[in-house]
């Protein structure tokens, strides 16, 4: 498949205002990692608070995505993850009939398949479309682990699944899928680990603290896939302090908190059972923040 998205992408939040969508805000933040070099976004993950959004909302954030996308560089690489393998085909279904660039879907979490029903779930969201499909891998959240034979098998066996948002924050997953499966798409998904799961030959990342620092973020991947690993590690490093406090609580209770203190969200809103950080962990996010320069805000 051509056109194959790489390089830094921001699983995005999703911004509430009087405990509905707040579009002008999506489409902001949106215009925000534009012209800040994020290649790619990625409305509705977990970032996104997927699980929580109606339907109508779900389809709402893809829309508005593609809508400020439209004539830039930066790409659209939509959740479509559901546990109902039938409501995750409906959504790519959607994502594809308003112009999405390429898909991908969170493993389905609370009923916990086997890694054959994992294989045929995937197989069936992925042959539903024939845009390029990344599998998301979060067994912390989801409870469920899609295992390097699976994703391989899934690489080899389905045209347009063509890499993988890895998130167990295991650097020895990544060595063993890319061992296994050298021309499979890997995607770092834990902020602290970019650097190395870049030097290991990943071809992206997906970031939560993008959402608040993503000149910098653009700038270690892009550093890493032009073969310069020691400026990719130095801003690994630097954002080391702000990528741990992000995940002080339940992402995205913290990120959400960063950009209501930074001035990029009006209101800070969750839908619950999520609510806003205890008043200790917002005040270690705004201590950590000081550290920062944060652009557009």
């Amino acid at each position: 498949m051509s056109n194959l998205i790489t390089g830094a992408s921001t699983a995005l939040i999703t911004p509430f205002k009087n405990g509905t969508l707040d579009e002008a805000t999506f489409a902001k933040l949106i215009t925000r990692q534009i012209n800040n070099g994020i290649d790619a976004i990625c409305p509705v993950g977990t970032t996104g608070e997927s699980a929580t959004l109606t339907h109508d909302e779900h389809r709402r954030c893809i829309e508005i995505a593609v809508e400020v996308c439209k004539g830039s560089n930066t790409k659209v690489l939509a959740g479509a993850g559901s546990n109902a393998t039938h409501e995750a085909i409906e959504i790519a279904k959607h994502a594809e009939k308003i112009g999405v660039d390429a898909i991908f879907s969170v493993s389905p979490y609370y009923n916990k398949p086997s890694q054959e029903g994992l294989y045929q779930h995937y197989k069936e969201i992925a042959s539903s479309v024939d845009l390029p499909f990344m599998l998301y891998n979060v067994p912390g959240r989801t409870g469920v682990d899609i295992l390097a034979d699976t994703v391989c098998r899934l690489f080899d066996d389905v045209p347009n699944i063509y890499g993988i948002k890895e998130a167990t924050g295991s650097i020895e997953r990544s060595v063993e899928l890319l061992s296994k499966c050298p021309e499979l798409y890997l995607f770092s998904g834990d902020d602290a680990i970019d650097y190395p799961i870049l030097a290991n030959g990943g071809k992206g990342i997906t970031s939560v603290t993008s959402n608040l620092l993503p000149d910098l973020k653009a700038q270690l991947v892009h550093f890493a896939l032009k073969g310069d690993f020691k400026a990719s590690k130095e801003i690994n490093d630097k954002l080391y302090p702000i990528n741990k406090v992000m995940f002080c609580e339940s992402n995205p209770i913290p990120i959400k908190a960063a950009m209501y203190i930074a001035g990029l969200i009006d209101t800070l809103e969750y839908r619950l059972p999520l609510i806003q950080p205890s008043v200790e962990n917002m005040k270690k996010i705004e201590s950590v923040m000081k550290n920062y320069n944060i652009v557009g805000a």
